[in-house]
């Protein structure tokens, strides 16, 4: 996939509003993570530390294992070696544990994923029924309030397909919520938008990233790395290069390769 890029020609100075404060409590913790796929070594001895409440935005080019990183937090990519704990236990191989797991490690994709034959409020309703065993009315009360707060309750009888691609993602982060996660992982959840889009969706982010949630972001955008990130984790060749919290990051990037990438993308 070609490497798409918004940014300004230079970042401007982030204005972060009063943000909830992060625990010193690690709640993902990767060790020596290794990821191969055939001969391509995709993750190569990834150690990250994630804390409870933390924004951590993973940039870096097309191809560098950002995406692969972010999968592997949840299973959703098995890893070759190393170790991944959520909040101090393994993550299960597989069956009902891992499936426990997933309801409170959700993740936000690219391309919405939502369930064409339902209607907005079915998809947010469906994983706290099943999954949760959440009563009909219950679901659909907090599926509701959950609409409203990311500005789609309007919308809540209608099918995915009769609404914007920006009200569609909005309604897979409504989605994202209704499970009551721990964590949410975002896969670059503004690449299928048209640009006039994006902004909503990152002012939902925005919002999270200020309530307190714990969220691991894949993105592109970097003026939303520099706003809204607790750290930036930047990425090369399936390792990790560079970490840091963003105005030191994006005004003093330390290794050449971060300074090549950044120097590249903010001329665009």
């Amino acid at each position: 996939m070609p490497e798409t890029i918004t940014t300004n020609a230079t970042l401007p100075t982030p204005t972060r509003t009063t943000r909830a404060t992060k625990s010193e409590h690690p709640l993902i913790v990767m060790k020596d993570v290794n990821k191969h796929f055939g001969d391509l070594h995709v993750l190569n001895n990834i150690n990250l530390t994630v804390y409870k409440g933390e924004v951590v935005v993973i940039i870096g080019p097309s191809g560098s294992g950002k995406s692969t990183l972010c999968r592997t937090i949840n299973r959703l990519e098995p890893i070759d070696s190393g170790s991944i704990t959520v909040d101090g236990k393994a993550l299960p191989a597989n069956g009902k544990e891992l499936a426990k797991v997933r309801s409170k490690i959700v993740m936000v994709f690219q391309q919405f994923n939502l369930f064409q034959h339902r209607t907005v409020l079915e998809n947010v309703t469906l994983g706290p029924a099943k999954v949760l065993k959440k009563q009909k009315d219950e679901a659909k009360k907090q599926a509701l309030d959950l609409l409203e707060r990311v500005g789609v309750h309007n919308h809540a009888h209608k099918f995915p397909a009769q609404i914007s691609g920006g009200q569609q993602q909005r309604v897979a982060i409504a989605r994202a919520l209704a499970m009551q996660p721990d964590i949410i992982l975002f896969d670059e959840p503004t690449s299928a938008l048209d640009p006039e889009m994006v902004g909503e969706v990152l002012d939902v982010m925005k919002a999270l990233a200020n309530a307190g949630m714990t969220m691991v972001i894949v993105t592109h955008e970097m003026g939303f790395a520099h706003e809204a990130a607790d750290r930036v984790v930047f990425m090369h060749d399936g390792e990790l290069i560079e970490e840091g919290e963003p105005d030191t990051f994006f005004a003093n990037p330390k290794t050449n390769r971060a300074k090549e990438f950044l120097s590249k993308i903010l001329k665009n």
